[in-house]
């Protein structure tokens, strides 16, 4: 037989779990209509309009000091050289100012890899075209977190709407990745596509060796 004070614990303990499962579902609506997912709960994506997309873990990991890790909040992004204007941006400053790109391409490594990605990100033309460039640069240099640095014809950026990524497969950049810029270079080879980016220069200097390039790698880089 069931004591009277037997019913009043059952009886209490049931009210707590109503009591905890309609605080719990409270709290699941309000994280999920309310609250700014981080970056950990982004869902990466494996196709996009009917292209199938390798996964950003399907990279080989070959920077020059390992994956750098950058402070946000003190990030610059500098533009300099042959400008009448020499710019810096934060990194709101460039996801909020300028029209966002998405495209799939595919990274092709000079080891013989490749993958292919959808990017988001911003148009590197955009990015320099308020410097109010001078007449003489033809050449653009990148330079990365970790003193990598590579170069790019200024037209070649301009005729193929080359642009620098802060996205891929609908996830921001991991730090392995690149965080929070990568030169999407499409069409040239993987040592193109400098991570970790923090300035930009217009040059004229048509002859520019980068990391990779003063070591014998072919300065085109054209995939072929």
């Amino acid at each position: 037989m069931v004591r009277i004070s037997d019913k009043k614990l059952i009886g209490a303990a049931f009210l707590v779990l109503i009591v905890f499962v309609v605080v719990s579902v409270a709290i699941m609506v309000w994280w999920t209509t309310t609250v700014d997912k981080p970056d950990y709960v982004q869902v990466e994506i494996r196709e996009y309009e009917g292209k199938d997309l390798s996964s950003i873990t399907a990279f080989r990991e070959n920077s020059i000091k390992g994956p750098q890790q950058i402070n946000i909040a003190n990030y610059r992004l500098n533009v300099t050289g042959l400008v009448n204007n020499n710019l810096t941006y934060t990194y709101d400053e460039i996801l909020n100012s300028f029209p966002l790109q998405k495209k799939v391409i595919t990274l092709h490594c000079v080891e013989g890899w490749s993958v292919t990605i959808f990017w988001e990100g911003f148009l590197v033309e955009d990015l320099i075209e308020a410097t109010d460039i001078n007449p003489n640069a033809t050449t653009v240099i990148f330079y990365a977190y970790d003193g990598y640095s590579t170069a790019l014809p200024l037209d070649f950026i301009i005729d193929n709407n080359i642009m620098i990524a802060y996205k891929m497969n609908n996830v921001t950049l991991p730090p392995e990745r690149g965080f929070p810029f990568e030169l999407v270079a499409e069409n040239k080879l993987g040592y193109k596509w400098i991570k970790w980016l923090t300035s930009i220069e217009l040059s004229d200097n048509e002859g520019y060796l980068g990391t990779w390039e003063r070591l014998g790698y072919p300065n085109a880089a054209d995939v072929r």
